[in-house]
Protein backbone atom coordinates (compact mmCIF):
# COMPACT_ATOMS: atom_id res chain seq x y z
CA UNK A 1 0.00 0.00 0.00
CA UNK A 2 2.61 2.20 0.92
CA UNK A 3 4.82 1.35 -2.39
CA UNK A 4 1.57 2.69 -4.50
CA UNK A 5 0.82 5.41 -2.50
CA UNK A 6 4.74 6.96 -2.82
CA UNK A 7 4.68 6.29 -6.78
CA UNK A 8 0.94 7.84 -7.42
CA UNK A 9 2.09 10.29 -5.13
CA UNK A 10 4.49 11.25 -6.75
CA UNK A 11 3.35 11.06 -10.35
CA UNK A 12 0.91 13.48 -9.60
CA UNK A 13 3.06 15.80 -8.01
CA UNK A 14 5.08 15.85 -10.79
CA UNK A 15 2.66 16.49 -13.37
CA UNK A 16 0.98 19.16 -10.69
CA UNK A 17 4.64 20.90 -11.28
CA UNK A 18 5.04 20.88 -14.62
CA UNK A 19 0.80 22.68 -15.02
CA UNK A 20 1.99 24.82 -12.89
CA UNK A 21 5.18 25.71 -14.05
CA UNK A 22 3.32 26.26 -17.87
CA UNK A 23 0.27 28.22 -16.61
CA UNK A 24 3.01 31.15 -16.24
CA UNK A 25 1.29 33.09 -13.96
CA UNK A 26 1.77 34.15 -10.29
CA UNK A 27 1.42 30.21 -9.12
CA UNK A 28 3.96 29.27 -11.14
CA UNK A 29 6.65 29.40 -8.35
CA UNK A 30 5.04 26.67 -6.84
CA UNK A 31 5.68 24.10 -9.30
CA UNK A 32 8.97 23.89 -7.76
CA UNK A 33 7.60 23.05 -4.81
CA UNK A 34 5.43 19.88 -6.38
CA UNK A 35 8.48 18.85 -8.24
CA UNK A 36 10.40 18.76 -5.12
CA UNK A 37 7.58 16.90 -3.64
CA UNK A 38 7.41 14.44 -6.30
CA UNK A 39 10.92 14.02 -6.42
CA UNK A 40 11.10 12.75 -2.70
CA UNK A 41 8.24 10.65 -3.06
CA UNK A 42 9.62 8.90 -6.30
CA UNK A 43 13.23 8.46 -4.44
CA UNK A 44 10.95 6.70 -1.38
CA UNK A 45 9.47 4.53 -3.99
CA UNK A 46 12.62 3.87 -5.83
CA UNK A 47 14.02 2.56 -2.40
CA UNK A 48 11.41 0.46 -1.76
CA UNK A 49 11.42 -1.29 -4.97
CA UNK A 50 15.27 -1.56 -5.25
CA UNK A 51 14.97 0.42 -8.67
CA UNK A 52 18.74 2.07 -8.56
CA UNK A 53 18.50 3.94 -11.94
CA UNK A 54 15.32 5.54 -10.47
CA UNK A 55 17.01 6.06 -7.53
CA UNK A 56 19.72 8.05 -9.19
CA UNK A 57 17.95 10.13 -11.55
CA UNK A 58 15.81 11.31 -8.84
CA UNK A 59 18.68 11.92 -6.63
CA UNK A 60 20.03 14.03 -9.51
CA UNK A 61 17.11 16.03 -10.34
CA UNK A 62 16.54 16.80 -6.60
CA UNK A 63 20.46 17.96 -6.35
CA UNK A 64 20.60 20.25 -9.18
CA UNK A 65 21.10 24.06 -8.57
CA UNK A 66 17.47 26.49 -9.42
CA UNK A 67 19.59 29.15 -9.19
CA UNK A 68 18.78 30.55 -12.45
CA UNK A 69 15.19 29.64 -12.46
CA UNK A 70 12.93 32.07 -15.00
CA UNK A 71 9.71 32.07 -12.76
CA UNK A 72 10.86 34.35 -9.52
CA UNK A 73 9.22 37.03 -9.58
Amino acid sequence: MTTQLFEWSGSLLGLLGAFLLATHSSLSRYGWHAFLAANVAMICFALQIHAWGLLVQQVGFTSRPHSNCMCRP
